[in-house]
């Protein structure tokens, strides 16, 4: 067999052994290609000396280091599935993931070492803790006794690679099943879109156990032969600080709507260089005029809106750089080897300019949740994969995305997409965050309650909320109660936990 006929990371070594693979931010490691390759023989050798065979799985809970970038591609060199687990989760919810994964393996961060033994209580899993970053833990130990690494293992593009577990923000987390082919059906289309070459630098500030931080943009860095900035977790001024390093030289980023909010409210933002940045894109929702606006005038490059979902991964839609201001706010035009259709209620598929569920197809889809052959088969239609969000297509093919499918409520017989109205409610200045739910009401069936972050030292009455809200929408948007919190709940890819909020804030109006 080829030596790297599936292997990157071989296949860069030998292409550009002395150009610099991955740097770990947090720790100060730096590696070559050449040093990687040797780094993932010696983990893939560990690892078949803890037992690790093709198609077992390989758990991590932690938070991002370039170890994690070991464990992941030494999978193309023993076949193991790679399958990270969120470290916000609590130990109650850890124990279901791995119940469900089966790891032979589940390497832990210093801090987590605790919640890893709780969890993995009465399992037959091999704990080996990773250490801090900066004392090196029992998997460097691991390494640097390894033997030769095994005999490569005869893979498929088709083999599962990856196991994601979604963040549970609709109900429990279900493990999505990442292949190669999924993965290079989107590399190569995201490539056209981002610009992406192996001049490629990436800082990668996104949890790795989200298909945000694995796949936007480290796959494609780790593909082409570019280079993977690993920060350990999100940190405005310290992402701030990376982008201006010109050593570092970062060319793309990646981030939800609240990271990029977060960066423009921060007191370092006015002297950041965003020069350097060739792609920046926001992922997978609704993306405020107002936050595009700011970027393109105060830095003066445009925010690429994309979208997609773990299960497609994970992009299914791009926006070129060329058309971002003629086609301002949309996410762009479905991807090469993608198919998309909108879809009403009834199963039908809308006309051009209306409002329908995302529903795709394509090699960039996952072939099924892991293990779960029951909500395989809810997330599919005759080989379609229902996506769970509405948006509409205009005359040229550009989508525009208008909410979660499950988050549109219905007032007076009307639709109202939350997203919309947030879009509005953005423009206030005093506001630092907000969300939208649906609550019941004893008149209309339901209406709007935003929900509101202030900036700190501001203040704004609900009155003036209203009356912008009136002045820029339709009465039957326009929310009728406001309530105010300190942070809103997200997911580990930053975005809003609409269902949390609808649990603390959804009661009723009254009549």
């Amino acid at each position: 067999m080829n030596a790297t006929a599936y292997d990157w990371i071989a296949f860069n070594a030998r292409r550009r052994p002395d150009h610099l693979c991955a740097v770990d931010l947090h720790s100060g490691r730096r590696f070559t290609w050449r040093e990687f390759d040797e780094r993932t023989k010696r983990c893939a050798a560990a690892l078949t000396a803890l037992g690790v065979r093709r198609g077992d799985r390989v758990a991590v809970l932690a938070r991002n280091s370039t170890d994690q970038l070991d464990l992941w591609y030494a999978a193309m060199k023993t076949g193991h599935i790679f399958a990270p687990v969120n470290w916000r989760l609590a130990v109650p919810e850890i124990v279901p993931i791995l119940q469900d994964s089966k790891p032979r393996v589940l390497f832990y961060g210093a801090e987590f070492e605790d919640a890893a033994r709780a969890a993995t209580k009465g399992m037959d899993i091999t704990l080996v803790g990773l250490g801090d970053g900066a004392a090196p833990g029992e998997y460097e130990a691991l390494l640097a006794r390894a033997g030769d690494p095994p005999p490569r293992p005869d893979q498929t593009l088709d083999d599962p690679w990856v196991i994601l577990y979604t963040s549970g923000t609709t109900g429990r987390s279900k493990g999505v099943i990442i292949t190669q082919r999924m993965t290079l059906a989107n590399l190569q289309s995201i490539a056209m879109f981002a610009r992406a070459t192996s001049d490629l630098r990436t800082l990668l500030f996104n949890p790795m156990f989200h298909t945000g931080g694995l796949n936007a943009y480290a796959t494609s860095a780790m593909n082409m032969g570019g280079v993977t900035a690993v920060m350990r977790q999100f940190d405005v001024p310290a992402i701030l600080r990376h982008i201006s390093d010109p050593e570092l030289g970062i060319t793309h980023i990646n981030g939800a709507v609240t990271m990029y909010l977060m960066f423009s409210q921060h007191p370092d933002f006015a002297t950041a260089d965003f020069s350097r940045i060739v792609c920046a894109t926001i992922g997978g929702e609704n993306v405020p005029r107002a936050i595009l606006d700011l970027y393109r005038i105060e830095k003066g490059f445009l925010l690429q809106n994309n979208y997609g979902l773990t299960e497609a991964g994970p992009c299914l839609t791009a926006m070129d750089r060329d058309m971002a201001i003629r086609k301002f706010g949309s996410v762009g035009t479905s991807l090469l080897y993608t198919e998309m259709k909108l879809m009403s209620r009834d199963g039908q598929e809308v006309p051009q300019g209306e409002i329908g569920e995302i529903w795709c197809r394509g090699p960039n889809v996952t072939p099924g949740y892991w293990n779960n052959p029951e909500k395989t088969a809810e997330a599919f239609a005759d080989g379609w994969l229902r996506s769970g969000d509405a948006a509409w297509m205009d005359e040229d093919g550009y989508y525009w995305l208008v909410d979660r499918w499950k988050d549109m409520y219905i007032s007076g017989a009307e639709n109202v997409y939350p997203a919309e109205v947030e879009s509005v409610l953005y423009k206030l200045p005093q506001i630092a965050e907000c969300a939208v739910i649906g609550v019941p009401h004893p008149k209309w069936g339901e209406t709007g309650r935003a929900v509101i972050v202030l900036k700190p030292g501001e203040t704004l009455p609900d009155a003036d909320i209203i009356a912008h809200c009136r002045a820029n929408l339709a009465g039957f948007k326009v929310p009728q109660s406001i309530v105010y919190t300190d942070v809103l709940p997200r997911s580990g890819g930053g975005k809003v936990m609409k269902p949390e909020l609808r649990q603390r804030f959804g009661e009723a109006v009254k009549g």
